[in-house]
């Protein structure tokens, strides 16, 4: 019971500061087009898309991998390479493009559900969101539930759990954040998000830095 326990609060704890879903927030509300409800009902895709992607990372994440032979500083190369192609796109962006965007945006607020899964899962929910460093984390608290089949049962319940207080946390931050942003107006909002895109970008070359950093050391 003791390593349930630790389980349920270790999954959130090692996810959330990886996610780090304050940082995109801004993303999320330039997808929604500063409307309030496409923006909850997006929220609310991405948290569970979140929550899918965080389960399958710790229950098969590691089988898959064993079985195409791609090792964890393969996939933070290329999850690295998605979130700084996303935030240089973000960057080099101009003004009338973010114009354009939301005339568009706007112009449909009444999104279908599929409409707004598909909006939501990329970027968004990955690489963004549950991008390759909160997946390798994922995976390694997978490797540590137990493999008999009772406790490994036990412990899948208790690791959805926390998955589940994962995407609670990401879904309240989206949420209300998003909120907090459409009060800056347009140019606050805009020059929010040119500074996570640098952040992002930043992120994105440390990603595939340290996965670099890892295959060097890997025998080929």
């Amino acid at each position: 019971m003791p390593t349930f326990l630790q389980l349920l609060f270790l999954v959130p704890l090692t996810l959330l500061p990886i996610i780090n879903p304050v940082g995109v927030a801004p993303i999320v509300i330039n997808a929604a087009g500063g409307n309030d409800r496409v923006l909850k009902r997006l929220s609310r895709q991405v948290a569970v898309n979140g929550w899918v992607v965080i389960m399958a990372s710790m229950l098969v994440g590691t089988y898959v991998l064993d079985m195409f032979g791609i090792s964890l500083p393969v996939v933070r190369v290329g999850g690295g390479l998605l979130v700084a192609y996303s935030a240089w796109v973000m960057l080099t962006r101009n003004e009338t493009d973010d114009v354009q965007t939301a005339v568009a945006e706007s112009a449909n607020t009444d999104l279908s559900e599929a409409e707004i899964v598909r909006r939501s899962f990329f970027p968004i929910t990955f690489p963004l969101t549950t991008g390759p460093g909160s997946i390798a984390a994922a995976i390694a608290l997978g490797a540590q539930l137990p493999r008999s089949p009772l406790p490994y049962l036990m412990g899948a319940g208790v690791a959805a759990i926390g998955a589940a207080i994962t995407a609670a946390v990401v879904y309240l931050v989206y949420r209300n954040g998003g909120r907090l942003l459409m009060r800056m107006g347009e140019v606050g909002t805009l020059v929010m998000m040119r500074l996570m895109a640098f952040v992002l970008l930043c992120i994105g070359i440390q990603i595939l830095w340290t996965g670099w950093a890892d295959l060097n050391h890997l025998p080929l």
